[in-house]
């Protein structure tokens, strides 16, 4: 593809924002850390720097050589990005008076710049700095103000470089949208043509190139991200594919069942494999979430290696990876802070002789959804809420046994019936339920209860970076606790968890 934007991370938490704004105009773009830029930059028609929560007056600020950039490429200089052009290039930055954050207006806008085009002086942005540039380079040139931030936006004279100290990328910024859209395609002259049958039909064909003759060994999930994954190979190679479904104990209810009897009607060559006694005594005695997500990943290697092994010639292992997997899991010199370790992320170990397929490791959920439909893949799978990797096992805080996967199994049940009962289901992106690792005192009948603690979470979202909790209907949410607390022996108290992300993450563990 020739058509590229290149996103440089200094560690910003809205850089996987801005990266999915970009795609929302139909435009491919790669989030690459500051300090490891490509060195074939041939393939980019643009270049976006992140903001930072750093400070570029600092002596650990980042700090890298543009040279390859400035006067090649066009490049739009976001909140820190922007600072940090103004700062080394003769400009003046110096601390805010006042931490300038949310809200802001653009009181100024200078004419005729294509930056701005159609977007009018009062035009809400989001600002979140506190520094600001009280100085501009002496070849630059003002192109917007806010009441309290005088260069909010400037350019370079003689070459594509602009600058803003405000965030498009964020829904506050309301004509955020515009003006990427205005950098990218009229400045930059980037097409649009990132869509879901281009992605289909150009992925199929690397695939195609990449795999060749060999065969390939997928671990579907039943989920979105790998049975789109599942349906692309199968578009590229056919029979050639071999997918395994494996039962780790600690799936939904009833779950490894259903899941096999779906994929039977979408021509899938698939084997189910119930390795339930292994995983839970992988997990024996574990109670630090980022060890039993390793204990599972490597139960799930060890798996799929034997399964492999079953069938003769497998040369690759292919992964329903997406995107934000990817970005949460590499922390590259600082900036960005491994939040949990993905088990279908980092390859694989050296006695596992499979290289790794990984064709939507590009992707957001949504996109990933987008894919799906363009394959006509039934609505309903698409429709269907994200699930972790791990299984309950992050959803139970604390020691797993399976007593306790028993009752967040049977609560689970309840409550995910009860969201497609009520049509609540598709209103929500992503539901489930969580045990406390605590017991609370309880009466039922005549008798004194002390048993376990449940918490439901249901978030809307549109891809998992940010989410806000659902207000779900009160009488729907006091009849799924009486049913919980009558029906599932062990369980006296039911919660209702009402943190966002962030600063909450959607899982608790």
């Amino acid at each position: 593809m020739q058509n590229n934007v290149l996103i440089l991370d200094f560690g910003s938490q809205y850089t996987q924002l801005i990266a999915r704004r970009v795609r929302e105009l139909n435009i491919y773009c790669e989030i690459y850390p500051y300090s490891k830029i490509p060195e074939d930059l041939s393939g980019f028609k643009a270049v976006i720097l992140s903001g930072s929560p750093f400070s570029v007056r600092a002596e650990d600020a980042p700090h890298p050589d543009l040279s390859q950039i400035r006067g090649k490429l066009p490049i739009l200089a976001v909140c820190y990005g922007a600072q940090y052009l103004a700062h080394f290039n003769g400009g003046r930055v110096e601390p805010s008076g006042t931490r300038e954050y949310g809200r802001a207006n653009l009181t100024v806008i200078k004419d005729a710049e294509e930056l701005f085009a159609d977007i009018k002086e009062n035009s809400q942005v989001w600002m979140s700095h506190s520094d600001t540039i009280k100085e501009l380079p002496e070849n630059a040139v003002r192109l917007a103000s806010t009441s309290d931030v005088l260069n909010a936006a400037y350019r370079i004279d003689g070459e594509q470089t602009y600058a803003i100290q405000f965030h498009p990328e964020v829904y506050h910024s309301t004509d955020g949208k515009q003006l990427l859209e205005n950098f990218l395609v009229r400045i930059a002259g980037t097409k649009q043509s990132w869509t879901p049958g281009a992605f289909v039909d150009l992925t199929v064909s690397e695939l195609k190139e990449k795999i060749g003759d060999d065969k390939v060994v997928l671990g579907l999930s039943g989920g979105v991200d790998s049975t789109v994954a599942a349906v692309l190979l199968n578009k590229a190679i056919g029979d050639r594919l071999y997918c395994i479904f494996v039962n780790n104990g600690l799936l939904r209810k009833n779950e490894f069942e259903s899941v096999l009897d779906q994929y039977k009607h979408m021509g899938l060559n698939v084997k189910g494999v119930d390795a339930s006694d292994r995983f839970l005594k992988a997990l024996k005695g574990l109670s630090d979430p980022e060890e039993k997500r390793k204990a599972i990943g490597n139960t799930f290697i060890e798996v799929f290696d034997d399964e492999a092994h079953e069938i003769t010639d497998v040369t690759y292992l292919a992964q329903g990876t997406i995107y934000p997997d990817v970005i949460e899991s590499v922390s590259v010199n600082g900036p960005s802070v491994t939040i949990k370790s993905h088990h279908n992320v980092g390859g694989l170990p050296d006695f596992m002789k499979l290289k790794v397929v990984e064709p939507l490791r590009m992707l957001f959920k949504d996109e990933v959804r987008r894919v799906g439909a363009e394959l006509e893949i039934d609505k309903e799978l698409l429709g269907r809420h994200p699930f972790p990797g791990p299984g309950l096992a992050i959803r139970i805080l604390g020691d797993i046994t399976a007593e306790k996967v028993r009752i967040l199994q049977e609560v689970d049940h309840i409550f995910i019936q009860g969201l497609r009962d009520w049509m609540l289901y598709d209103k929500v992106w992503q539901a489930g339920a969580i045990l406390l690792p605590v017991q609370s005192v309880g009466v039922m009948g005549d008798e004194r209860t002390y048993e376990q603690v449940v918490a439901l979470r249901a978030v809307e979202s549109t891809d998992g970076m940010t989410a806000d909790w659902v207000n779900l209907p009160y009488e729907f949410l006091q009849k799924t606790s009486n049913t919980i607390i009558n029906r599932v022996k062990g369980v006296n108290r039911v919660v209702y968890d009402i943190s966002s992300k962030p600063p909450a993450t959607i899982e608790w563990e």
